[in-house]
């Protein structure tokens, strides 16, 4: 029986690996070993009992009296903080969901790669904070990683046989998020219902924002460059509203492969779930002839800024990616909080990339998590200051 983690099981991607977890045998076909969540104790639980795992962890202590009462006679052990959550990612298993949203998926994902294990990876900061050494932990473990992310898994399928070095280009799609069609003035006002109102995807609140302000495809851009080691002239984005083509690879030859599928994170959850063969997996089914039309065109770089910073950051390496990634954390927090406004999260990103650029130990790629962890640290205490101050 092959055996399973998943680390952010209540969040959006942890509810589709669940689901096909669950439609493709659940507890009979797999043995769940750890499961982690937020605060959303009642879920956390309900999967746990449902998949039978070895062990439930939440990542807030406050909420671990609620877990072990809801877990209470089921003989699921209950742990709680981020060291039991490093502490899971230690728990031999087959496959390992990395979806903990954020910075804080960065260190279980490590633990898990260097036990030799297949990290199904959906948390893009791992690879924007640290990538080189992500990557370096695998080669070294035997470790696979498997893109989850709907634009790096269609790169992955399209270069399944080929040679990186025939590569031209790689572009990733972007669906524009809500503020695709509005005006530089009109985004200066948006609120926060109208960011988290995406028109294409079912998400989460922060990756949903991070869509609209274009953040998410400035990581994706960052995480292309980290994972296939491809060169940032060859990257580009394009604006696609239907959401269908997920990426396109171009080769010397001048032909283009495209990746496409509907909307749904099933798809390359399920891919990786399979690999290396596929499998069915329940969703639906594409039909052109009902869709009609596909378009696309550049992105608007005066709208969406974090595109241009993510170039930056590409160019530049280092521990550039951990302060991005932080930076925007930060932002992102007191835009939620309506402390500031939308364009200030991109405003407080590039300040604090100014910040450190003084600072050459910042150009050094990390040698060790220790390095990155404080560059994630120093990031946000420079972006809180810069907030302060705004």
């Amino acid at each position: 029986m092959r055996s399973i983690s998943i680390f952010g099981a209540t969040g959006s991607i942890g509810e589709s690996t669940f689901d096909l977890i669950r439609q493709q045998g659940g507890a009979r076909a797999f043995r769940t070993v750890a499961l982690t969540g937020g605060r959303n104790i009642t879920r956390l639980a309900e999967m746990a009992v449902e998949l039978q795992a070895e062990v439930a962890v939440t990542a807030h202590e406050d909420c671990l009296p609620s877990l072990r009462d809801a877990l209470q006679g089921t003989g699921i052990e209950v742990q709680a903080g981020a060291s039991a959550i490093a502490e899971a990612a230690d728990r031999p298993a087959d496959w390992v969901m990395s979806a903990i949203i954020g910075a804080a998926g960065l260190v279980p994902g490590l633990r898990a790669l260097r036990h030799g294990r297949t990290l199904a990876l959906a948390n893009k900061e791992s690879l924007v904070t640290a990538g080189a050494l992500l990557m370096a932990t695998a080669q070294e473990s035997g470790a696979t990683i498997l893109p989850v992310d709907s634009e790096h898994s269609a790169v992955f399928q399209a270069l399944t046989g080929e040679d990186i070095k025939a590569v031209e280009k790689v572009i990733i799609t972007a669906s524009g998020g809500p503020f695709r069609d509005w005006s530089v003035e009109r985004i200066a006002k948006a609120t926060l219902a109208e960011a988290v109102a995406h028109p294409s995807w079912s998400m989460g609140q922060r990756i949903s924002i991070d869509s609209a302000s274009m953040f998410n495809k400035a990581l994706e851009l960052i995480e292309t460059r980290e994972f296939f080691d491809i060169d940032p002239s060859r990257i580009d984005t394009l604006v696609h509203p239907q959401s269908i083509v997920h990426a396109l690879v171009g080769f010397t030859d001048g032909g283009v492969l495209a990746h496409m599928g509907m909307p749904d994170m099933r798809h390359a959850i399920g891919y990786a779930l399979h690999w290396p063969d596929r499998g069915h997996v329940p969703v639906a089914r594409l039909d052109l002839g009902q869709i009609a039309n596909l378009s696309f065109q550049s992105p608007d770089a005066v709208k969406f800024p974090a595109l241009r910073l993510a170039r930056d950051v590409m160019s530049q390496r280092g521990l550039y990616g951990a302060v991005f990634n932080a930076a925007k954390e930060i932002a992102l927090d007191h835009f939620i909080a309506g402390r500031i406004a939308f364009p200030q999260m991109a405003a407080i990103v590039e300040e604090t990339l100014v910040r450190v650029s003084a600072e050459p130990a910042y150009a050094r790629p990390a040698a060790r998590l220790d390095d990155v962890m404080a560059a994630d640290s120093e990031a946000r205490r420079i972006a809180t200051a810069i907030v302060k101050e705004k």
